[in-house]
């Protein structure tokens, strides 16, 4: 059940009996941040705390690694993950810059980058984007495309703490178009996407990982790793992406 810690919901996974025996071992679990970001995660929803979520805490029952999953903002998560002995973070986009950051661990999803405007906008061109690099664009604080928008020439960028303030910034006009994940903008649309939005193409496919800090235990790494590869042999890594309309990655 939720515990609160400094303002931060924590939830601690499912495997309540192996946490409890680590700790009387003098075991610390890991701790593993992310932040809300529907439909990978969903923060203070119990029955339905997202794809990612699932598979993470699935992965880690089955692995008997005990762990605890937390909820920040993001920049926090990744700061803790950089910072702090035995972390864990996801969902991670992996680049060149991170590459020495992280450990990382599981690859968990796919990734489509695109901008996305209110229909009908006469300020932003999605059909072809590169003709509006002097627009403001939206996104997410902290995250690693910031650096891939800006080699690109999108010089106005407003970084919103949260993906429900960025829409939030495009609805009121302070930016002209966001930027991220084309699944989690459908996600915060609740549905609308399609109605009240316009979508690019996808400028930048990537993969998205379960991270860790750099200590993070080669022993438990290996255990995670075993346990998404069974996960996906007997179908239960599909069938938890299917609960969300979700689909595996080619």
């Amino acid at each position: 059940m939720p515990m609160w810690t400094n303002g931060c919901a924590v939830v601690w996974s499912a495997l309540l009996g192996v946490t409890t025996f680590a700790h009387a071992a003098g075991i610390e679990p890991l701790r593993i941040a992310t932040t809300s970001l529907p439909p990978l995660t969903y923060e203070n929803t119990l029955a339905a705390p997202g794809a990612l979520y699932e598979v993470v805490e699935e992965m880690a029952r089955r692995a008997q690694v005990p762990a605890s999953i937390e909820f920040v903002p993001w920049m926090r998560a990744v700061y803790m993950t950089t910072s702090l002995p035995r972390m864990g973070i996801f969902p991670l986009t992996r680049s060149s810059e991170r590459e020495t950051q992280f450990r990382w661990v599981v690859r968990l999803y796919h990734e489509h980058f695109l901008f996305m405007t209110l229909k009908g906008s006469k300020t932003f061109d999605v059909a072809e984007p590169a003709l509006s690099k002097e627009r403001r664009i939206g996104i997410l604080r902290g995250s690693v495309v910031i650096k891939v928008l800006r080699e690109n020439g999108y010089r106005h960028i407003v970084e919103a703490s949260s993906i429900d303030e960025s829409l939030r910034f495009l609805k009121r006009g302070i930016v002209d178009a966001v930027f991220g994940d084309r699944t989690i903008y459908r996600a915060a649309t609740n549905g609308r996407a399609e109605l009240d939005y316009a979508m690019s193409e996808p400028l930048r496919t990537t993969t998205t990982w379960l991270g860790g800090s750099l200590d993070f235990p080669d022993a438990d790494a290996a255990l995670l790793q075993k346990a998404m590869k069974e996960m996906q042999d007997d179908g239960s890594y599909a069938r938890i992406l299917k609960k969300y309309d979700l689909t595996p990655a080619p």
